[in-house]
């Protein structure tokens, strides 16, 4: 019965393989959360923060898995090759127009989910964005190139969302550091009083 069920279900993903992506990061996402507060937050299995895996399961299942599974199309096509040349190519430019997008939506998205307003999440995503694409900038093409040479189209989707547990970590710890912003107003307002009292001192 199982057996049956199993053939079924990997015949359905087969067909649908969106959904190969989607489930693959509806599950790996969540996990690289609990890695994170396991290992840097130290939290147990009474503490866990189980609605922060249900919004990195979210954004894996509604984002990352479509998202990906239609990039690996569009670098299919655009290189149908599967040489290392080929697929250093796909690798650097999914460096260059995917990662960013990936990187800005997930800190951005997850602020909001968080209920932060829209002008927090931007300064969030200011403040943490380059330090997480400088990481990713040497991470993702040897996963990458490794993927597009010698994994077959149809498991790269899936063959990613392994290493994109371990990158979901480091994303799951980027986005819980606590960066402190600079208020720029406050910063000029107590630059101007500094300067009245010296003036005033002076005077």
């Amino acid at each position: 019965m199982l057996t049956r069920v199993f053939r079924t279900f990997s015949e359905f993903t087969h067909k649908h393989q969106i959904l190969r992506g989607m489930i693959s990061y509806g599950i790996l996402f969540p996990c690289g959360s609990l890695a994170e507060q396991t290992l840097v937050e130290k939290r147990n299995f009474r503490t866990y923060d189980w609605n922060k895996c249900l919004k990195f399961c979210l954004f894996g299942v509604c984002f990352n898995g479509p998202a990906l599974y239609m990039w690996m199309r569009v670098a299919a096509v655009m290189w149908p090759r599967t040489d290392i040349k080929s697929s250093m190519c796909k690798a650097l430019t999914e460096l260059v127009a995917y990662d960013p997008i990936a990187i800005g939506t997930f800190l951005f998205t997850m602020s909001r989910m968080e209920g932060r307003s829209t002008e927090e999440s931007r300064q969030e995503v200011y403040s943490k964005f380059l330090d997480a694409y400088k990481v990713g900038a040497i991470y993702w093409p040897c996963v990458q190139t490794v993927n597009f040479a010698f994994v077959p189209l149809k498991n790269q989707v899936v063959y990613t969302s392994f290493f994109s547990m371990l990158w979901t970590t480091f994303l799951a710890y980027i986005k819980q550091m606590d960066i402190p912003n600079v208020d720029v107003d406050h910063h000029m307002e107590f630059h101007m009083d500094i300067h009245i009292l010296d003036f005033h001192i002076h005077f």
